[in-house]
């Protein structure tokens, strides 16, 4: 059990023994725990400093002499402070930079709401040439990094800080797919459709409603951008009730892309939207930031059985 930035960390050394590629970062190698990569292989690391923009154009001008370039720090800096370089000079040009962004979220803990990145999976989605991956756990968050460095182009990594329990196996590591989101678990009655932190949050929700007498899908949707847009509709149409959960605005990110997918099918579901209901992060342990706006296990329970009460309601009213 580890956080998703130390599994990346990790991959990179791994994958660096085989694959010759670059690792920048911001003056954050500490955390974003590229330090590892740093130590092992020094000629191809670069630390650029506190320049943000200066790191992903400088990313981009080695992609554009032919390089892979992993260029790593905070979400916040990445897709917020970054924007106007990641836009036109690495995903206007398809450039082949590959964004390690750490500390997603608000369940990043204390640093508070200028460093709780809750619209980036947003900003980079909307960005034509860009493909986004905000992988669960160790074993897929490996994945991640190997998918978008033997895949050209650019793409949006997201990892979080704390330690996540262990979503995937050995074995079930093999069914994820770029485009594809993963089904972890079989239901009827309710889809969790989940990405990050709040996909192992979603299955023990899964377990609490089963408790109950409710049977709910829980999918992985890593792959945000491009989307499985066949698999959610399908799981719309066979529950009827469609529940995204993310550390994240509820605008924009996975709950609009599923949004989108749904209306665009014409999918007869209703949707609840579990994550930062447009409002900034605040300071707090992760624990407290779960509790205050509801990215927990407990919380998602809640809000099914509560609509699966006012379903039975106004059925028992027709």
């Amino acid at each position: 059990m580890r956080s998703t930035r130390e599994a990346y960390g990790a991959a990179l050394c791994e994958l660096g023994a085989t694959h010759p590629f670059y690792v920048l970062d911001a003056d954050l190698a500490k955390a974003t725990r590229t330090e590892e990569f740093q130590h092992a292989y020094p000629r191809r690391f670069f630390d650029i400093g506190i320049a943000e923009g200066d790191l992903m154009g400088t990313a981009a001008g080695m992609a554009s002499c032919g390089c892979t370039v992993f260029a790593s720090t905070f979400a916040m800096f990445a897709a917020g402070r970054a924007y106007e370089q990641v836009r036109n000079a690495i995903a206007y040009n398809r450039l082949n930079v590959k964004i390690g962004a750490t500390h997603g979220g608000v369940l990043i803990g204390e640093d508070g709401a200028s460093h709780q990145c809750i619209e980036d999976i947003a900003l980079m989605r909307v960005l034509p040439n860009m493909r986004v991956l905000a992988p669960c756990d160790e074993r897929s968050t490996r994945w991640a990094v190997e998918t978008a460095l033997v895949t050209d182009g650019p793409f949006y990594l997201r990892f979080n800080r704390h330690a996540v329990p262990d979503v995937y196996t050995e074995r079930s590591i093999a069914e994820l797919r770029l485009g594809k989101g993963t089904l972890l678990t079989q239901g009827d009655d309710v889809a969790l459709l989940a990405v990050g932190d709040m996909v192992a949050e979603c299955l023990q929700a899964a377990n609490l409603l089963r408790a109950q007498g409710i049977s709910a899908a829980v999918a992985d949707m890593c792959s945000v951008k491009p989307l499985d847009s066949e698999l959610i509709c399908r799981l719309a149409a066979k529950t009827g009730l469609v529940v995204t959960a993310e550390d994240h605005n509820v605008i924009g990110g996975l709950a609009g892309a599923v949004s989108e997918a749904l209306a665009e099918s014409g999918t007869p579901a209703r949707l609840i939207r579990i994550g930062l209901p447009d409002t900034f992060g605040r300071s707090g342990t992760r624990a407290e930031l779960a509790d205050h706006f509801g990215l927990n296990a407990a919380h998602i329970a809640q809000v099914c059985l509560e609509q699966q009460r006012k379903e039975k309601d106004y059925a028992d009213d027709i």
